[in-house]
């Protein structure tokens, strides 16, 4: 089994806990960190990290290119799918793949799943597991109906062909862009259930999160915690600090409650890992190769103006003013890019990310 999680530096110290607890609970397992950075800090190697791999290093293409159309919020999510296929194409041999985001903690073995992927291929988690709570209802419906932090896939043909398309998908629309109906690599997911024989695993005690405090129903019994009966697994301290202490205020009865210990418990956990301060690290990619920082609307209108795009091989090695020289000189052509990026969907997958970007590059040179 390989577990790997995806983060920028600043991530790393989530990245560490993350790691520790799997370790602990499931020492079987090898734990990856892909790490979306343009070289590996001197801080970041870790006990329980059996390797970091660079994004640059595993991917198929002009790295660069696809990188400067992200901003760091999108950054880590957007190199999950390829890092999948990575995985899959150098461990032959594994039969499980789970991704895991940094801000997850693990409390017990996941026999469950383990189960469950000797004969499915591929395993989400809704964010919810019961109706009452409206405000998540409504936040499920624009960001996602299953929450990301957790993907599961065994190694079968099924779960290669659902990972292709999901990476193809992220190489092109990854962005948090809710208005036009993205959210990071987490939308897409909505589809896969129609798509692909996928298993939702509706087991209280995976992928328990801040979504779930409200009339959530864990308890403590012997030491060990359970939710609505069910075994906690592993816990997602999604929103941690002020987003998820409202959270815990407004949807936990007042009193003792076995979250308040459980979250406690993380925060020493996480601010040990976080002493060497490397969650103030600046991400490497927010700025051009001179030092200066990249103006985000400018990666932003990069995004829709494929001749801008395809024209350099390197946009790092601009600035802001060269970049806004470009865009403006060249019209965007999002309604006939977005058209040839449908059509070129299949030498995407069959030829890859450089060849789809010869296309668009011929294709725009002749009109």
């Amino acid at each position: 089994m390989i577990i790997f999680t995806s983060v920028c530096a600043n991530y790393l110290h989530k990245a560490r806990c993350l790691a520790q607890s799997v370790k602990q609970h499931m020492p079987y397992a090898r734990f990856f960190v892909c790490l979306t950075e343009r070289e590996v800090p001197a801080c970041a190697p870790c006990a329980e990290f059996d390797a970091i791999v660079l994004s640059k290093d595993m991917w198929e293409g002009n790295f660069d290119r696809f990188i400067y159309k992200h901003a760091i919020v999108e950054a880590s999510t957007a190199v999950k799918g390829q890092f999948f296929r990575y995985l899959m194409a150098t461990y032959p041999s594994e039969t499980e793949f789970i991704y895991l985001d940094p801000d997850c903690y693990v409390y017990a073995d996941m026999p469950e799943l383990r189960e469950t992927l000797k004969v499915r291929p591929i395993v989400l988690c809704p964010h919810l597991l019961q109706p009452g709570n409206i405000d998540m209802e409504l936040s499920s419906t624009a960001h996602g109906v299953y929450n990301l932090g957790f993907l599961a896939v065994n190694h079968s043909e099924e779960a290669v062909r659902f990972i292709n398309w999901w990476a193809e998908r992220l190489s092109l629309f990854c962005y948090d862009d809710i208005l036009h109906g993205i959210f990071t690599d987490q939308k897409w997911i909505d589809l896969a259930p129609c798509f692909f024989d996928t298993e939702i695993l509706k087991h209280h005690g995976y992928d328990f999160a801040t979504w779930s405090l409200l009339n959530c129903g864990l308890t403590k019994q012997a030491g060990a915690y359970y939710v609505q009966g069910e075994p906690l697994r592993f816990i997602h301290f999604s929103g941690y600090g002020s987003v998820i202490e409202k959270c815990m205020k407004d949807w936990l009865p007042q009193g003792e409650e076995p979250f308040h210990e459980l979250y406690a418990a993380y925060r020493a956990v996480h601010e040990r890992n976080d002493a060497d301060h490397v969650s103030k690290t600046p991400w490497s990619y927010s700025c051009y190769s001179s030092g200066e920082t990249i103006n985000d609307q400018l990666r932003q209108k990069y995004r829709t103006n494929y001749d801008v795009m395809f024209a350099m091989e390197d946009p790092f090695a601009l600035s802001n003013r060269e970049m806004t020289t470009m865009l403006k000189q060249s019209a965007p052509k999002s309604p006939r890019a977005d058209g040839l990026i449908m059509r070129g969907i299949k030498v995407l997958r069959h030829d890859g990310w450089e060849a789809f970007c010869t296309k668009v590059k011929s294709h725009f040179h002749q009109t």
